[in-house]
């Protein structure tokens, strides 16, 4: 059986995940372990736990259990003392108070919720994002990294971790057996660079001999990765794996509604790819329709709500696009073969 790692957190991360568990193979996601906000920010605040709500949305997606169960993992408090808090954030706080460990406390999770696959926290380390602009000022958190929209404006200094955190061993184990390495979709700053920015990830990602797919954003986020193309997405994330460890790059060619552009244009521009914008690239582009045509319907009492993208890959699309990746090369033996 084929072994695929995903590499990101948050939304990115549930909707890609709902697509891939449909299909014969062995998932890994990998989750970042940097939130701070919302639920989350107070539950590591008040209980001193490890961030749940990434890891919470993974398990969710690869759940076979009930959709009754699947609604409770997910469901919001509305008033009272648990406002703003998901029933699963505090199950899983729960879980790592009662084990000692919260990547124990995600592996009993994963039982009783009957995921397919394996849900693996980045690092075990209790960390904070933190991010300099060039104008030295420095943000602090992944909130209020998320929250900021001079980040483009005024550009980026440095980006770091701190206290330093070493990888989850079972991260590394499960890059390095990898056939198919998937990085994103999924916020740039906060959800994609926390991952690569953990001790020991970008080395792994070096060594594995599994094909690299970075799933490029549909739009950049206004302030933050403005003005941003598809080559400038590769460039950053390359320069944590090395130049040219990404094979390839999935690229959207739907059109949102002018009525939904206009409607969210707060969320920014469409991701411009311009082919001939580089004579040569060391990754190869696969430009398809990801758009999901769903409509996007946000949780009330979900504190973060207004930060979540409205327009969003379709989950379905994306997979297909990814096992043929997959199996490319072996198709492509086929073929010189019968040639």
């Amino acid at each position: 059986m084929k072994k695929v790692v995903t590499i990101g957190g948050g939304t990115g991360s549930f909707m890609l995940l709902s697509g891939l568990k449909k299909y014969p193979i062995e998932l890994s996601a990998i989750v970042s372990m940097a939130d701070d906000g919302g639920s989350t920010g107070v539950l590591r605040d008040e209980l001193g736990v490890l961030p749940p709500g990434d890891v919470r949305q993974c398990l969710v997606a690869l759940s076979d259990s009930s959709e009754m169960l699947r609604k409770l993992m997910n469901y919001r408090f509305e008033n009272g003392g648990l406002s703003g808090h998901s029933f699963g954030n505090l199950f899983l706080s729960a879980l790592e108070k009662i084990t000692g460990n919260f990547s124990l406390g995600v592996a009993e999770a994963a039982q009783i919720l009957n995921v397919k696959g394996e849900v693996i926290p980045v690092t075990n380390a209790d960390t904070k994002l933190f991010l300099q602009l060039k104008s030295k000022t420095l943000l602090q958190g992944e909130s209020e990294i998320n929250h900021n929209f001079e980040i483009s404006k005024q550009g980026v200094a440095k980006i770091y971790l701190f206290p330093k955190a070493k990888a989850n061993p079972r991260a590394i184990e499960k890059i390095l057996a990898a056939d198919l390495i998937v990085i994103g979709p999924g916020s740039h700053y906060c959800a994609i660079v926390p991952n690569l920015l953990v001790d020991g990830i970008p080395e792994a990602i070096r060594k594995s001999h599994a094909k690299v797919v970075y799933n490029c954003n549909l739009v950049n986020k206004k302030g933050q990765t403005e003005g941003f193309t598809l080559d400038d997405y590769i460039d950053a994330t390359e320069k944590y794996l090395g130049r040219g460890r990404v094979d390839f790059v999935t690229n959207n060619i739907g059109k949102p509604s002018q009525r939904l552009m206009k409607k969210y244009k707060q969320e920014g521009e469409l991701v411009p790819f311009e082919r001939t914008a580089r004579k040569k690239r060391q990754y190869r582009v696969l430009e398809t329709n990801l758009l999901s045509a769903e409509r996007v319907r946000l949780d009330k009492a979900d504190a973060i709500a207004h930060t979540r993208a409205f327009i969003r890959h379709d989950s379905d699309q994306l997979a297909k696009v990814l096992m043929m990746l997959l199996e490319l090369g072996e198709y492509e033996n086929i073929l010189r073969d019968i040639v």
